[in-house]
């Protein structure tokens, strides 16, 4: 995962996972809306999941 991308979970997370699907979108901004840090957890999570698989 890239600095600009760890930055960018920071900050706005559901923007982070835009590219991962629709379904991420959903769960992050969901988690986001409850509280920021659930929703940078999962943003953070998401990331470093995807960059593993490849």
């Amino acid at each position: 995962m890239s600095f600009g991308r760890a930055v960018l979970c920071l900050i706005f997370p559901p923007l982070a996972v835009l590219d991962r699907g629709c379904g991420t979108v959903l769960i992050v901004a969901a988690l986001s809306l409850v509280g920021w840090v659930p929703g940078v957890l999962a943003a953070l999570y998401i990331n470093l999941e995807y960059d593993r698989g490849r």
